[in-house]
């Protein structure tokens, strides 16, 4: 096969159809037809279901459109890397972050960087722990940020500070003098963030430890959101202390102790190992690790 193939198929079973595949690539659709009907010839599998309304991928297809998507992925990279070097732009960077990072510590991170590399351009996915990792060997991302465990066998790791993990309420709930037991806490008592959040894991993870197993009385991926069912709800939750210091200072919120749990965490900047980074990318990681002490890793 070849990348013209390769190409006009992609955008085919992006669009759904040979027409719409067509507009995308500006050609015919006649053209478009031959291309897909070449590359099926070359590869003696069908790619396409025909139907009524636009194309379906079939297995081969799927099979196929995967690659294609990362083959076309790396080509992008190499000509955003080339160009850098080149001095024919300054760079773009992609940063995805979990939750709690992404909204309590890396905008500020990004904002200084930006002061010191201003035709740099930078998008930042906010998502959890688990998508940023999976962003990364997807190369979505080229430079990641996790509260939670992270496979260190495909992933640089860079340690960026520390952050605890409490039980969390409302200021005036009727526990907040008390110390509870771990036990106290198993059956549904606690709202925690969704399957796949860094935060989660780890406050899964003690409990295990611990023989426990805890079931939370619901599960929400938005930590404002939660901070909000808090003020206004005898509710329990536990949160990042990094994400509620505001309203611990201002003690619109308080910690909760529970007996012989603390629970910390250690947070990461990673990158995947198999991957050369861009100028920019590698401009960032080196910023980032002078702020919180761990050159060596980024180097």
């Amino acid at each position: 096969m070849n990348f013209t193939h390769l190409f006009a198929f992609r955008e085919v079973a992006r669009a759904g159809s040979i027409s719409a595949g067509a507009e995308r690539l500006r050609v015919s659709q006649p053209a478009v037809t031959r291309e897909i009907r070449e590359l099926e010839e070359r590869i003696g599998l069908v790619l396409f279901d025909r139907l009524p309304r636009g194309v379906a991928l079939t297995e081969a297809g799927r099979l196929l459109f995967g690659h294609a998507e990362k083959i076309f992925t790396l080509a992008d990279i190499a000509e955003s890397q080339l160009n850098e070097l080149a001095g024919l732009d300054a760079g773009h960077l992609h940063i995805g972050a979990s939750a709690t990072l992404g909204v309590y510590l890396v905008p500020e991170l990004i904002a200084r960087f930006s002061d010191s590399h201003p035709k740099v351009t930078i998008d930042l996915t906010v998502t959890n722990t688990e998508s940023v990792e999976a962003g990364l060997r997807e190369l979505k991302f080229a430079v990641g940020f996790v509260e939670g465990p992270f496979d260190a066998s495909v992933l640089h790791a860079c340690p960026i500070g520390q952050d605890e993990i409490a039980v969390i309420a409302a200021s005036d709930h009727p526990l907040i003098d008390t110390r509870l037991q771990a036990t106290d806490l198993v059956d549904k008592a606690v709202v925690m963030r969704e399957p796949g959040s860094g935060t989660r894991a780890i406050v899964e993870d003690a409990y295990a430890n611990r023989g426990l197993s805890i079931q939370p009385l619901m599960s929400v991926s938005d930590t404002e959101a939660i901070k909000r069912m808090l003020r206004v709800s005898r509710t329990l939750a536990y949160l990042s202390v990094l994400s509620v210091r505001d309203e611990l200072a201002r003690d619109e919120l308080r910690a909760i102790e529970v007996e012989s749990m603390r629970i910390d965490r250690q947070l990461h900047m990673v990158w995947l190992k198999e991957r050369t980074l861009s100028p920019s990318a590698r401009a960032f990681t080196e910023f980032a690790a002078l702020r919180h002490a761990c050159v060596e890793a980024a180097l």
